[in-house]
């Protein structure tokens, strides 16, 4: 099964990729994660609309096909590791890749919650894009951990 992060951003401070590649490399073959990062678009001050709809238009080209979409919001449904770690089994028996989408400083396009088929929230509180990349691929990790039965999540 693949999961895609398709993350707004592409200069992020190291501590961000570096503890991103730190997770992502545990992963096995029968979960793969794969990062696609979005350019941010070009911000005029105080009107962040264009910026955010052009990151959208390209979140929405970057989805493969199929796949189910999650919208990272602050407003959507809070899982909890087992919660998440069933949700991606019964993807994996659907044969369907999951694309994660996390916004921009300025938060996710409309048109991305238009085509979610869940819209997810790691907190109630708002979380800069790049910590919440960080946040995502612990998750993941953690609920493929719980999959497989390996010891890291201690419940």
């Amino acid at each position: 099964m693949r999961l895609v992060l398709l993350a707004a951003g592409t200069k992020l401070p190291e501590w961000v990729n570096s503890g991103f590649e730190d997770y992502a490399g545990r992963f096995g073959n029968d979960y793969r994660l794969e990062l696609k990062e979005i350019a941010l678009g070009q911000r005029a001050a105080g009107a962040p609309q264009q910026a955010i709809a052009r990151e959208g238009e390209r979140m929405l080209s970057a989805l493969p096909a199929g796949c189910y979409v999650v919208a990272l919001q602050v407003e959507g449904r809070s899982m909890s590791s087992e919660q998440l770690a069933k949700f991606l089994e019964t993807r994996a028996q659907e044969g369907r890749d999951v694309a994660f989408c996390i916004g921009g400083p300025d938060g996710l396009a409309p048109q991305i919650d238009e085509r979610a088929d869940l819209r997810w929230s790691l907190s109630a509180l708002t979380l800069p894009h790049a910590l919440a990349r960080v946040v995502v691929v612990e998750a993941l990790y953690r609920a493929v951990s719980i999959i497989k039965r390996h010891p890291y999540h201690r419940a």
